[in-house]
């Protein structure tokens, strides 16, 4: 299985109503199909918006290469796939699909080594069918051009 690098993004909103990105990685059916990527893990930042309800720019570039940093040691042996981001209303949220929760959890601390303590939460969720992936995907139709 070839993993694609191709996204496209949409906007939504929240449950408080403010918009957030959403960025969706297109051409996932043969991992999604697969039935070994079950498990779905959300690892979330709150942050602190700026006025105009935005991420400042030394957030911005932390989570930028935290983001780098997971997606390259998570998606190496295919442990897990990085299949959304949502930003915006004070929190991001990367969403992975994977085939070992324990392996996951060494994988991330691994690779978040070199940051100092991250404001991030941990959740988890046995998804076999990729629900939230395709009610994410959805809005791939609804997207801004």
């Amino acid at each position: 299985m070839k993993l694609s690098d191709e996204w496209f993004t949409s906007l939504s909103e929240n449950e408080a109503g403010q918009l957030v990105t959403v960025m969706g990685r297109d051409n996932l059916s043969e991992f999604r199909n697969s039935g070994k990527l079950n498990d779905r893990i959300e690892v979330t930042w709150k942050y602190e918006p700026d006025a105009n309800g935005l991420i400042t720019e030394p957030v911005g570039k932390l989570m930028e290469a935290v983001e780098t940093s997971l997606q390259k040691a998570l998606e190496k042996d295919k442990l897990a796939i990085m299949t959304s981001i949502y930003t915006g209303g004070g929190e991001k949220i990367w969403v992975f699909y994977v085939r070992n929760i324990n392996a996951f959890g060494e994988c991330l601390n691994e690779a978040l080594t070199s940051f100092e303590l991250l404001p991030i939460s941990i959740y988890t969720e046995h998804d076999p069918d990729w629900e939230e992936y395709l009610d994410m995907y959805e809005m791939k139709d609804w997207r801004q051009d």
